[in-house]
Protein backbone atom coordinates (compact mmCIF):
# COMPACT_ATOMS: atom_id res chain seq x y z
CA UNK A 1 0.00 0.00 0.00
CA UNK A 2 1.26 3.52 -0.83
CA UNK A 3 0.12 7.03 -0.05
CA UNK A 4 -0.34 9.86 -2.55
CA UNK A 5 3.41 10.56 -2.56
CA UNK A 6 4.08 6.86 -3.39
CA UNK A 7 5.87 6.31 -0.08
CA UNK A 8 5.29 2.86 1.48
CA UNK A 9 2.69 2.56 4.22
CA UNK A 10 2.10 -0.57 6.31
CA UNK A 11 -1.25 -2.32 6.11
CA UNK A 12 -3.81 -2.18 8.92
CA UNK A 13 -2.44 0.89 10.67
CA UNK A 14 -4.29 4.01 11.84
CA UNK A 15 -2.68 7.35 12.69
CA UNK A 16 -3.00 8.12 16.41
CA UNK A 17 -3.60 11.79 17.19
CA UNK A 18 -1.89 13.04 20.36
CA UNK A 19 -3.43 15.53 22.77
CA UNK A 20 -0.14 17.45 22.91
CA UNK A 21 -0.16 19.00 19.45
CA UNK A 22 2.60 20.45 17.35
CA UNK A 23 1.13 23.92 17.88
CA UNK A 24 1.37 23.51 21.67
CA UNK A 25 4.97 22.29 21.42
CA UNK A 26 5.92 25.21 19.18
CA UNK A 27 4.24 27.67 21.54
CA UNK A 28 6.27 26.24 24.41
CA UNK A 29 9.50 26.36 22.36
CA UNK A 30 8.97 29.91 21.16
CA UNK A 31 9.51 29.03 17.51
CA UNK A 32 8.16 26.88 14.71
CA UNK A 33 9.62 23.50 13.86
CA UNK A 34 11.43 23.22 10.53
CA UNK A 35 13.71 21.00 8.47
CA UNK A 36 16.96 22.76 7.56
CA UNK A 37 18.51 20.63 4.84
CA UNK A 38 22.23 21.14 4.17
CA UNK A 39 23.36 19.64 0.85
CA UNK A 40 26.67 19.70 -1.00
CA UNK A 41 29.71 17.65 -1.90
CA UNK A 42 31.75 15.70 0.62
CA UNK A 43 34.09 18.23 2.19
CA UNK A 44 31.87 21.21 1.41
CA UNK A 45 31.39 21.91 5.11
CA UNK A 46 27.84 20.64 5.66
CA UNK A 47 28.37 18.97 9.03
CA UNK A 48 30.68 21.68 10.33
CA UNK A 49 28.20 24.39 9.39
CA UNK A 50 25.14 22.49 10.62
CA UNK A 51 26.68 21.95 14.06
CA UNK A 52 27.89 25.55 14.26
CA UNK A 53 24.41 26.82 13.37
CA UNK A 54 22.90 24.48 15.95
CA UNK A 55 25.26 25.87 18.61
CA UNK A 56 24.21 29.41 17.65
CA UNK A 57 20.50 28.57 17.81
CA UNK A 58 20.88 26.54 21.00
CA UNK A 59 22.49 29.48 22.76
CA UNK A 60 19.44 31.51 21.75
CA UNK A 61 17.19 29.01 23.50
CA UNK A 62 15.92 27.21 20.38
CA UNK A 63 15.11 23.49 20.40
CA UNK A 64 17.43 21.87 17.85
CA UNK A 65 18.88 18.58 16.67
CA UNK A 66 21.41 17.66 13.96
CA UNK A 67 21.00 14.55 11.82
CA UNK A 68 24.45 13.90 10.38
CA UNK A 69 25.08 11.67 7.37
CA UNK A 70 27.82 9.54 8.92
CA UNK A 71 26.07 9.26 12.28
CA UNK A 72 22.80 8.06 10.73
CA UNK A 73 24.67 5.33 8.87
CA UNK A 74 25.89 3.97 12.21
CA UNK A 75 22.34 2.96 13.09
CA UNK A 76 19.15 3.89 11.24
CA UNK A 77 20.73 3.43 7.81
CA UNK A 78 23.53 1.06 8.75
CA UNK A 79 22.15 -1.58 6.40
CA UNK A 80 22.48 0.67 3.33
CA UNK A 81 25.36 1.04 0.91
CA UNK A 82 26.01 3.81 -1.59
CA UNK A 83 24.30 2.50 -4.71
CA UNK A 84 21.74 4.80 -6.35
CA UNK A 85 18.92 2.72 -4.83
CA UNK A 86 20.42 2.80 -1.35
CA UNK A 87 21.04 6.53 -1.56
CA UNK A 88 17.37 7.07 -2.37
CA UNK A 89 16.28 4.96 0.60
CA UNK A 90 18.80 6.68 2.88
CA UNK A 91 17.31 10.10 2.13
CA UNK A 92 13.74 8.79 2.39
CA UNK A 93 14.39 7.48 5.90
CA UNK A 94 16.13 10.66 6.95
CA UNK A 95 13.25 12.71 5.58
CA UNK A 96 10.72 10.74 7.62
CA UNK A 97 12.79 11.09 10.81
CA UNK A 98 13.32 14.80 10.18
CA UNK A 99 9.58 15.25 9.74
CA UNK A 100 8.95 13.61 13.13
CA UNK A 101 11.43 15.98 14.78
CA UNK A 102 9.72 18.93 13.08
CA UNK A 103 6.32 17.74 14.33
CA UNK A 104 7.83 17.77 17.82
CA UNK A 105 8.48 21.49 17.31
CA UNK A 106 12.23 21.05 16.84
CA UNK A 107 14.44 22.83 14.32
CA UNK A 108 16.13 19.78 12.82
CA UNK A 109 19.29 20.36 10.79
CA UNK A 110 20.32 17.60 8.38
CA UNK A 111 23.80 17.30 6.86
CA UNK A 112 23.75 14.92 3.90
CA UNK A 113 25.34 14.99 0.47
CA UNK A 114 21.88 14.05 -0.87
CA UNK A 115 23.17 14.29 -4.46
CA UNK A 116 19.88 13.93 -6.34
CA UNK A 117 17.38 16.79 -6.71
CA UNK A 118 14.46 14.38 -6.96
CA UNK A 119 15.21 12.88 -3.55
CA UNK A 120 15.54 16.29 -1.89
CA UNK A 121 12.32 17.43 -3.54
CA UNK A 122 10.53 14.34 -2.24
CA UNK A 123 11.46 15.32 1.30
CA UNK A 124 10.30 18.87 0.60
CA UNK A 125 6.98 17.44 -0.59
CA UNK A 126 6.52 15.61 2.74
CA UNK A 127 5.93 18.91 4.53
CA UNK A 128 4.14 22.20 3.99
CA UNK A 129 5.63 25.20 2.15
CA UNK A 130 8.03 27.10 4.41
CA UNK A 131 8.88 24.05 6.54
CA UNK A 132 11.78 22.79 4.39
CA UNK A 133 14.76 25.14 4.18
CA UNK A 134 17.34 23.96 1.66
CA UNK A 135 20.88 25.23 2.30
CA UNK A 136 23.32 24.62 -0.54
CA UNK A 137 26.91 24.47 0.68
CA UNK A 138 28.55 25.74 -2.49
CA UNK A 139 32.15 24.58 -2.80
CA UNK A 140 34.10 23.50 -5.92
CA UNK A 141 35.14 19.86 -6.01
CA UNK A 142 38.78 20.99 -6.27
CA UNK A 143 38.53 22.73 -2.89
CA UNK A 144 36.67 19.78 -1.34
CA UNK A 145 39.38 17.49 -2.62
CA UNK A 146 42.11 19.68 -1.13
CA UNK A 147 40.44 19.47 2.26
CA UNK A 148 39.75 15.71 2.04
CA UNK A 149 39.90 15.29 5.82
CA UNK A 150 38.65 11.70 5.54
CA UNK A 151 40.90 10.70 2.63
CA UNK A 152 37.86 9.74 0.60
CA UNK A 153 38.68 11.61 -2.58
CA UNK A 154 42.11 10.02 -2.68
CA UNK A 155 40.54 6.58 -2.37
CA UNK A 156 37.93 7.42 -5.00
CA UNK A 157 40.61 8.61 -7.43
CA UNK A 158 42.46 5.34 -6.82
CA UNK A 159 39.33 3.34 -7.59
CA UNK A 160 39.03 2.06 -4.03
CA UNK A 161 35.59 3.68 -3.54
CA UNK A 162 32.94 3.28 -6.21
CA UNK A 163 29.97 5.58 -6.82
CA UNK A 164 31.68 8.50 -5.08
CA UNK A 165 29.81 11.78 -5.53
CA UNK A 166 31.74 14.35 -7.53
CA UNK A 167 34.17 11.77 -8.92
CA UNK A 168 32.39 8.67 -10.22
CA UNK A 169 28.81 9.64 -9.36
CA UNK A 170 27.04 12.93 -10.16
CA UNK A 171 25.98 15.70 -7.80
CA UNK A 172 22.91 17.68 -8.82
CA UNK A 173 23.05 21.15 -7.31
CA UNK A 174 19.75 22.70 -6.15
CA UNK A 175 17.92 24.79 -8.73
CA UNK A 176 16.33 27.17 -6.23
CA UNK A 177 17.62 26.61 -2.69
CA UNK A 178 16.37 28.89 0.06
CA UNK A 179 20.01 29.85 0.55
CA UNK A 180 23.34 29.15 -1.19
CA UNK A 181 26.37 29.61 1.06
CA UNK A 182 29.85 29.90 -0.43
CA UNK A 183 31.76 27.74 2.04
CA UNK A 184 34.99 27.91 0.04
CA UNK A 185 35.40 31.68 0.31
CA UNK A 186 33.45 32.84 3.37
CA UNK A 187 34.46 32.23 6.98
CA UNK A 188 32.54 29.76 9.11
CA UNK A 189 31.19 32.58 11.26
CA UNK A 190 29.93 34.47 8.21
CA UNK A 191 28.21 31.34 6.96
CA UNK A 192 26.65 30.72 10.37
CA UNK A 193 25.23 34.24 10.43
CA UNK A 194 23.79 33.79 6.93
CA UNK A 195 22.13 30.49 7.71
CA UNK A 196 20.90 31.47 11.17
CA UNK A 197 19.21 34.57 9.78
CA UNK A 198 17.42 32.45 7.17
CA UNK A 199 16.36 29.84 9.72
CA UNK A 200 15.04 32.45 12.15
CA UNK A 201 13.04 34.04 9.34
CA UNK A 202 11.31 30.73 8.61
CA UNK A 203 10.82 29.59 12.19
CA UNK A 204 9.79 32.97 13.58
CA UNK A 205 11.88 32.39 16.68
CA UNK A 206 11.13 35.02 19.30
CA UNK A 207 14.11 34.31 21.57
CA UNK A 208 16.53 36.83 20.03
Amino acid sequence: MTNENTFPVSDNVVWHHATVTRARREAQNGHRGAIVWFTGLSGAGKSTLAHAVEEHLHQMGCRTFVLDGDNVRHGLCGDLGFSATDRVENIRRVGEVAKLFMEAGVIVLTAFISPFREDRNKVRAMVQPGEFVEIYCQCPVEVCEQRDTKGLYKKARAGEIGQFTGISSPYEAPDMPELAVNTSERSLQDCVQQVAAEVLRFTKARRL
